[in-house]
């Protein structure tokens, strides 16, 4: 923690309690609608200025400090200088404070964008752009200000990306509008993050912005370069970087726009989910679904985006009343695969049921990731220590997984037990076989049933499933 020189922890504010030290040094001589006077008889302290500060902005120390703090708790890397944020809080006060005034006056300008690309489950390359932890505070301070405004007008179908909106609302809704229509249009756009119209963009940006400082930084944003491990430096004329904390902001609000308003004034009682660029239409026939992939197409070429052609498709829900035969019967949706499925009931029966489970895409990289671990580094510890660093990531990958068919995820994260077999067979002598290895691994699962999350067993499946699926 960073405290200013001669100047008390508890020092209070005019009409309130005192504050923390923490939040004190930001607030230090803030007064608002006020200018800004330094202490300590005139003299500078620390390289700031000991004269009267008139900014052209009025950006609050402690929307500033706010930023630091929500850019803290969603952690992330470093950008090109390679200032992580336990170096950044080294000298918190002052790089806050620089920041503040950087912002305050104008004079901030975003550095680039450090490009680093990730590998897709599907084997493309998804490129994502990392900004500095100081260009990730200035854009939280932006995001902060203009977010609960643009919250007023989003569409109640997006859930990506938006505060008490979550990616198992959209499956939920998904899964209950399956059962009454019976056809899908599964769409994607390719490369959305990368092809998104700037001026398009800001001409959206500005019907609700209206605060010239943060259209300002929000343009330089947008025109921030890229620079490559090479050192090479590339401009951007479109695009938002996949990686800034503002960029799923103003991607919403141009799907907004391009896709959201503009599709319900076009298409009569048209129902949607939208999670970012992943987009499912249900229709109540082929042919409506025909009709509105060729509508959204046209719209998509005008707004310069281009539906994915592999990923875009048209899919038939087979199940319950759906009992006819068509060649694409099952679609992927935020890791998910929906497909007809024979499912027992917990009233016994037994039919073919439109229903979600976990993709194969995404257990190939559960596999992948669970055979990842330090599996031969175990062999020195013991199975709690297993235990301790494995726990919350299965975890999340049972209660992610498991909003439907959590049978299905427990027989996915069975691959993690096989591994646990072979952790034992190594580590104990006395196992000479995968056979007795893999009986004492199921002797402590019937004993301790509370070890690993997907061991446990719950008396009731929900959504009147018992996850019996083929």
């Amino acid at each position: 923690m960073v405290t200013p020189q001669n100047e008390s922890t508890n020092a209070g504010h005019r009409g309130g309690l005192p504050r923390s030290s923490d939040e004190a040094f930001v607030m230090e001589a803030e007064r608002r609608g006020q200018p800004v006077q330094s202490k300590n008889g005139g003299q500078p302290t620390n390289g700031r200025s000991s004269r009267i500060e008139t900014k052209p902005f009025n950006i609050s120390k402690r929307c500033v400090y706010e930023a630091f703090k929500r850019v803290k708790a969603n952690r992330g890397g470093y950008g090109i200088d390679a200032e992580s944020l336990s170096d950044f809080e080294k000298d918190l006060s002052n790089n806050l404070y620089k920041l503040w005034n950087r912002m305050s006056s104008g004079s901030y300008h975003p550095p680039p964008v450090m490009r680093v690309e990730i590998e897709k489950p599907d084997g493309g390359i998804r490129p994502l752009g990392i900004p500095t932890v100081t260009d990730r505070i200035a854009q939280m301070v932006v995001k902060l200000q203009i977010e609960p405004e643009l919250e007023r007008h989003f569409h109640p179908n997006s859930y990506g990306y938006r505060p008490n909106k979550s990616a198992h609302q959209a499956l939920l809704m998904a899964q209950e509008r399956c059962d009454k229509r019976g056809w899908v249009l599964d769409m994607d756009i390719k490369g959305f993050f990368e092809e998104i119209n700037h001026d398009l963009l800001m001409r959206a940006v500005r019907k609700h912005v209206k605060e010239t400082w943060q259209l300002m930084y929000i343009q330089r944003w947008l025109t921030a370069p890229v620079q490559y491990d090479t050192g090479r430096i590339e401009e951007k004329l479109k695009g938002t970087p996949q990686g800034g904390v503002i960029s799923p902001l103003l991607a919403n609000l141009f799907l907004h726009y391009a896709f959201d308003v503009w599709v319900e004034k076009n298409w009569i009682g048209i129902q949607f989910e939208r999670y970012a660029d992943d987009i499912v239409c249900h229709c109540v026939s082929e042919r409506e679904a025909i009709e509105l992939k060729a509508l959204l197409n046209g719209r998509f070429n005008k707004c310069g985006l281009q539906l994915h052609p592999t990923k875009t498709k048209i899919a038939f829900c087979k199940g319950g009343r759906n009992k006819y035969h068509y060649e694409t019967v099952s679609f992927d949706f935020l890791g998910y695969t929906f497909r007809p499925r024979w499912v027992k009931t917990r009233k016994g029966k037994q039919g073919l049921y439109f229903f979600a489970a976990v993709s194969q895409k995404s257990a190939k990289l559960i596999r992948k990731k669970i055979n990842l671990l330090p599996w031969k580094y175990w062999r020195q510890k013991d199975i709690a220590d297993i235990r301790k660093f494995c726990w919350s990531r299965l975890k999340g990958w049972m209660t992610y997984y498991g909003l439907f068919g959590k049978g299905i995820i427990r027989n996915v994260l069975f691959h993690f037990d096989k591994r646990l077999c072979r952790w034992a067979k190594g580590k104990y002598k006395q196992l000479k076989t995968l056979m007795q290895a893999a009986r004492r691994i199921n002797q402590a699962r019937r004993m301790n049933p509370i070890w690993f999350p997907h061991w446990v067993v719950p008396r009731k499946m929900k959504n009147g499933w018992t996850g019996r699926a083929v």
